[in-house]
């Protein structure tokens, strides 16, 4: 056997996160290759809050993605943790792949992350991703690409690849898949055959709740909402074949004005969301759910050690 023919029989793993500004496709595009709704993915910009493993296994490897929260200006506590959490999962990954939507033009956001990421002591493989492939034309692309290459040289910086894909539409996730999977060390799997995350139930259980909750919501609003889990287990004295999981939960605002908000008009808004994110804990877990929903006011819990150590921030 040649000796690139036993490299090819190694098998490889490690972790690889996607950066890039809110909305460029990260979390979908985590949700794709996990093929499995891991991480929550909403128009609102900071969504994601925690650094969440969702694991792709391949015959030749195991590919450890982590989803992380933007990198951006802070405004208040939460915000300085959120981007602390970011940094550490850079300095950890093999490789970083960075999220620059095709249907918007590179600008200042997108450098000033790359040269984040350049400055690095240990830095990761670069991969370049064109996301939202879909929504542009072959020319528009091709100019996307040009310019993606043309940041190597403007910002001292080296892609192992350039790929453009599109995750809603299922387009080249297979070659992305190649080829961060390609750029791995070699080792043994670290996550056992069929697992697709480390994060607890109730932590995809509170997400889904949050992502519900924020579908059509004011903008002020998607930052100020938390989801707390009080409760959470199978109800006893079912027969095996009925189970139905109680959940109980508080959406946490931080002002009355929100609550009003968040419950609408007699109760309607929260009866949506409820209903909304019963259907995604259903789908994920497999079981049937009672979901009882209540809406607290913690004030400016963003800005408050105390209570962002208590929510788990």
């Amino acid at each position: 056997m040649t000796e690139p023919e036993a490299a090819g029989q190694q098998h490889r793993s490690g972790f690889a996160c996607f950066v890039g500004r809110p909305n460029a496709g990260k979390s979908t595009l985590t949700n794709a290759l996990v093929g499995s709704k891991i991480a929550i993915a909403s128009s609102k910009p900071q969504t994601t809050r925690h650094a969440i493993r969702g694991i792709v296994h391949r015959p030749d490897a195991q590919l450890i993605l982590i989803d992380t929260p933007g990198l951006h200006k802070p405004r208040t506590l939460l915000g300085e943790r959120l981007n602390d959490v970011v940094r550490a999962t850079w300095s950890e990954v093999d490789v970083i792949g960075v999220c620059l939507p095709a249907d918007q033009r590179i600008g200042p956001g997108d450098t000033y992350l790359v040269k984040e990421i350049a400055e690095l002591p240990k830095r990761p493989t670069l991969v370049g991703i064109a996301t939202k492939a879909d929504l542009v034309s072959k020319q528009r692309m091709a100019e996307h690409l040009v310019r993606i290459a043309a940041l190597e040289e403007e910002l001292g910086i080296s892609w192992a690849e350039i790929v453009p894909v599109s995750a809603t539409a299922g387009d080249q996730l297979d070659v992305l898949a190649d080829v961060l999977s390609g750029l791995l060390p070699a080792g043994p799997p670290l996550y056992p055959d069929g697992e697709i995350t480390d994060e607890p139930e109730e932590t995809l259980v509170a997400e889904l709740i949050r992502e519900a909750a924020l579908e059509g919501v004011r903008d002020e609003l998607p930052h100020s909402i938390t989801v707390m889990i009080d409760e959470m287990g199978l109800r006893e004295g079912r027969a095996k074949d009925k189970p139905l999981l109680d959940v109980y939960a508080s959406m946490v605002v931080e002002r009355d004005s929100q609550k009003g908000i968040v419950i609408g008009h007699r109760g309607a808004r929260l009866r949506e969301i409820g209903t909304a994110a019963r259907k995604q804990i259903e789908a994920l877990l497999g079981t049937p759910v009672f979901l009882d929903l209540k809406v607290k006011v913690v004030k400016e819990w963003q800005r408050d050690a105390k209570q962002l150590n208590r929510l788990g921030f």
